[in-house]
């Protein structure tokens, strides 16, 4: 099992913690507004501020006007309280921030909150009230809703759960986006309420509302084989640069399929890390893309199989 790290750059810039109340040192030796992605927290146990009074008080120290991204870190109780107080703290900022152009929801690690302890809600209000945003990104799957929605300017999307909804993949699959360059979903496992099918993804994989998609992952899917075969020949891909599939129970169904299907020696990058392939069908994909120049990742890295009553179990790399 892996698990999801702190972010350590938003919009290109390096991720930088607000000071905790009570550090007037830390608050005396704050970076320029427009030099760092500012991630703000409180604490998930035991608070003694809330996440909107952390956010009061960096609103106060630091020239929001010029702040470019925003990296919302733990929040008190999130493995029991969604982000609606957070939500309304940002929207009720939009004035103070009109340079904002890339928000991350939910920057936790396991000692905070495991990924799918993580009460998530509606971003929609965020994707809506921040029309200038040039990427969004959201982690926990619990209670995470996404409705359809169109955005002119948004170029990176990114959704990493142990178990996205389907409700919630099939709203990004619904989402009118024009500009986006970059989408990444981490599905995960039915275990932690990833119930998608491939057949959610037919609209993303046909491309037709996604016209400037240039990177495309869905991985840390328990249903792995499944969209690589429907990746294998979705329309979308001609025009990829980049293609993800890692961190999933990718076995050599799906791997054979992929490669079955059609070509991908136009890609720069195939990501493959974490998976349950054989060694022989490792060297095909290694003999039939790594001599047209993509830039293959095919370690198994912590991909384990456990057998247990007669069945053979293989894990995504971020569920829990």
């Amino acid at each position: 099992m892996s698990y999801a790290s702190h972010l350590r750059e938003s919009y290109g810039l390096p991720v930088f913690d607000f000071p905790a109340s009570g550090d007037e040192k830390g608050l005396d030796l704050l970076p320029e507004a427009d030099a760092v992605a500012w991630r703000v927290s409180s604490d998930t146990y035991d608070a003694e501020e809330t996440w909107p009074e952390a956010f009061a008080r960096f609103t106060e120290a630091v020239d929001t006007t010029r702040v470019r991204a925003i990296v919302v870190g733990a929040w008190e109780d999130a493995y029991d309280s969604g982000p609606g107080d957070i939500i309304a703290a940002l929207l009720a900022a939009r004035p103070r921030l009109p340079a904002l152009r890339a928000l991350f929801l939910g920057d936790m690690e396991s000692e905070e909150c495991e990924i799918s302890w993580i009460s998530q809600g509606d971003v929609g209000p965020l994707l809506d009230g921040f029309p200038d945003l040039e990427e969004f990104g959201v982690r926990g799957g619990t209670g995470l809703v996404i409705p359809p929605f169109t955005h002119r300017r948004l170029r990176s999307l990114t959704v990493e759960t142990g178990g996205m909804p389907a409700e919630a993949v099939r709203g990004v699959a619904a989402s009118d986006l024009p500009a986006l360059h970059s989408l990444d979903l981490w599905l995960g496992t039915a275990n932690y309420g990833g119930d998608c099918t491939a057949a959610d993804l037919e609209p993303i994989l046909g491309g037709d509302r996604l016209p400037g998609l240039r990177h495309l992952g869905l991985r840390n899917s328990d249903i792995q084989d499944e969209i690589a075969a429907a990746v294998a020949a979705a329309p979308v891909v001609a025009r990829l640069e980049a293609l993800d599939l890692s961190m999933g129970v990718l076995t050599d169904e799906g791997g054979a399929a992929l490669l079955g299907g059609q070509p991908l020696t136009h890609l720069a990058a195939l990501d493959l890390h974490h998976n349950y392939l054989s060694e022989p069908l490792r060297q095909r994909f290694r003999d039939t893309l790594e001599s047209a120049g993509v830039r293959l990742s095919l370690d198994p890295g912590n991909a384990d199989e456990d057998e247990w009553d007669g069945r053979v179990w293989r894990f995504v790399a971020v569920g829990e």
